[in-house]
């Protein structure tokens, strides 16, 4: 019964943000946790300048990311031009696009809070486990992930609320089409614009209370963590 209420406008973007943010948070914590592990735990040729390059779309502008995005992901575009002359799709003109962006825009967040997290995981403890018998991909997952678990799940739901809250690139990449790629950001503007201003208070109403229910978790989480160090 609730997919079914939220089918309906105008909480259809509320299901589509949900949607979108939870697609791309699940997709940004299967690639994002084993790039930050290996910058906290090695250095290597080109480490500063790729940290530089996966932090841009914290400072570039949303146009210019939904710009650099639709040269990649258009049907001219590299990767879209592939998949459109292999399987006639694109990302383009549909929610799949708005999740590429909402994954682009908020990687920056769980990739610095994560790599933060594992960097400040005492090394000693790691060695304690290898000489233990365990492998590496034991002790990460036995050690090193427990033990920056609350900085990494901080970072997650940081990255889900920047995924909800993307504007600028999903308009470039997936367009602002009510009842398929509109998300509450899009949603309020088209309300804005149109006048319908109590439809757009709706919507802003729920975004900030979803706003302010993630910065408590992640508060929530800070705390907890200060107090078990106490």
């Amino acid at each position: 019964m609730l997919s079914s209420l939220l089918a309906h406008a105008p909480l259809f973007p509320i299901r589509l943000s949900l949607q979108v943010a939870f697609m791309a948070t699940g997709v940004l914590i299967v690639i994002t946790i084993p790039i930050s592990y290996v910058f906290a735990r090695y250095e290597f040729y080109g480490k500063s300048f790729l940290d530089i390059l996966l932090s841009l779309p914290l400072v570039l502008p949303p146009t210019v990311l939904g710009y650099y995005l639709v040269c990649l992901f258009g049907k001219r575009g590299v990767i879209g031009h592939l998949t459109y002359k292999l399987f006639g799709w694109t990302p383009m003109f549909n929610w799949w696009g708005a999740v590429i962006a909402s994954i682009v825009v908020a990687f920056p967040l769980l990739f610095k809070t994560a790599t933060s997290a594992l960097s400040s995981v005492d090394l000693e403890l790691e060695h304690a486990a290898y000489t233990l018998g365990h492998s590496k991909w034991s002790t990460f997952w036995r050690v090193t992930l427990p033990l920056a678990k609350k900085g990494i799940l901080a970072g997650i739901v940081l990255a889900f609320a920047r995924a909800m809250g993307e504007f600028g690139a999903t308009l470039m990449l997936a367009g602002n089409i009510p009842g398929k790629t509109s998300t509450m950001p899009l949603a309020i503007y088209n309300e804005f614009i149109a006048g319908r201003l109590s439809q757009a208070n709706f919507l802003v109403v729920i975004h900030t209370l979803i706003a302010i229910t993630v910065l408590w978790i992640v508060r929530d989480k800070k705390t907890k963590s200060s107090h078990s160090l106490c």
